[in-house]
């Protein structure tokens, strides 16, 4: 069931390769995303050092509200994340979930958490896979570090144990649910970057995830952290890196998880790449194919820049009013000028199917069963090649 339904997915979004870039280039044919974030909060119950956006107070959509922009929105989408804060804070994610499904019908939702609410998250989990059987529900334990090193990361005393007893009922209702995928995901920042490869093994080990996967620290003015020195060097996000890359090469994956795999090791050497050069590595389609909506309405092209391009509460929840507006249009010229760049990691997946020589090179690595060479600057006595 996983399989075919990301399989599903990915077929999806690229048959749409052609209108997106089409689009990006021509502004024709108007097209809606394909990858959607909603953030339904901004309350958060961890008080994580790469993260403030717990400090944020807004007026939420409803689930009535979701409703209406979704029915706006149609077929569209093939990848909706549900973020938040702590998403599972809200005790209705699963009708907003459900509402989602039934208007959109999106081939993968996608929903992070901290796992401290250890009745809670089970349960609602088990009402969204049951709700939207023919849909993928991935959900991403977010785990830092090992035991007090994670409780110290995400300021929660505890929250490691906490995390672990909710997984521990999460892959008890794996048994029986074919629609659910469990992953963990790492943040990589200056508090945990020399330590990745340490609890990348042990993560995987003893959770056995379908899924490790991990995205770097950012200063993002969503997150409230500009100026908080969370990222990590370049030279050691590398390091790091580069040892999931080569926990990938040694791994046996198969069909559709060779796949995503092959993405996942490219996605890592365009952000080592990113880091040293801090350039568009291969060019952006936010405000095409991917979008946010932020929990109190504001539609972005991307949550980096988290410029309002509306607000769908003043436009009777119509999102394609706002989308092909005139402030989207500029959201859009900017990013093609290559005015911003990042290495964003749920837009950055969106990219590379949307970008043909990333296809051709993923489609050769594939026949021929091989993954190209570790992207590096760094020499082997610690100096760095020229950008």
């Amino acid at each position: 069931m996983k399989g075919h339904i990301l399989a599903m997915s990915m077929l999806k979004v690229l048959g749409q390769t052609a209108l997106y870039n089409s689009y990006y280039h021509l502004k024709f044919p108007k097209i809606m995303p394909a990858n959607f974030t909603i953030s339904i909060l901004y309350t958060c119950n961890s008080r994580c050092k790469t993260c403030n956006v717990w400090k944020k107070r807004v007026d939420n959509l409803t689930v009535e509200e979701y409703d209406k922009i979704f029915h706006s929105v149609g077929h569209d989408p093939y990848w909706i994340t549900i973020s938040g804060g702590e998403p599972f804070l809200r005790a209705d994610i699963d009708e907003i979930a459900k509402v989602v499904y039934q208007r959109s019908s999106p081939g993968i939702l996608n929903i992070p958490t901290n796992g401290l609410l250890t009745r809670r998250i089970p349960e609602k989990v088990e009402a969204i896979a049951r709700s939207c059987p023919k849909q993928e529900l991935v959900i991403n334990l977010s785990l830092d570090g090992v035991g007090e090193e994670h409780d110290e990361i995400r300021g929660v005393k505890g929250n490691f144990k906490r995390s672990l007893e909710t997984w521990a009922e999460l892959k008890k209702l794996q048994k029986g649910l074919k629609n659910l995928t469990l992953g963990v995901h790492t943040v990589i920042s200056v508090y945990n970057v020399k330590r990745i490869a340490e609890i990348e093994d042990y993560l995987v080990e003893h959770l056995e995830p379908n899924n490790f996967i991990s995205e770097i620290a950012e200063e993002r003015i969503e997150l409230a952290t500009i100026g908080t020195g969370i990222t990590p060097l370049a030279e050691d996000y590398e390091q790091a890196v580069s040892h999931l890359q080569q926990k990938i090469r040694q791994s046996e994956f198969k069909g559709v998880a060779r796949i995503s795999q092959a993405f996942r090791y490219r996605y890592y050497n365009f952000v080592k790449q990113y880091m040293y050069d801090k350039r568009q590595i291969i060019p952006c389609k936010a405000g095409v194919a991917s979008t946010h909506i932020a929990p109190d309405g504001n539609v972005w092209g991307c949550c980096i820049r988290a410029e309002s391009l509306g607000n769908l509460r003043d436009h009777d929840y119509n999102f394609p009013k706002i989308w092909f507006n005139q402030k989207a249009d500029a959201f859009r010229r900017s990013v093609k000028n290559k005015e911003c760049h990042c290495p964003l990691a749920n837009a950055s997946y969106t990219n590379m199917l949307a970008h043909y020589p990333t296809l051709a090179a993923v489609g050769t690595d594939l026949l021929l069963n091989r993954y190209p060479k570790p992207y590096t600057q760094t020499k082997p006595n610690g100096d760095h090649e020229p950008s």
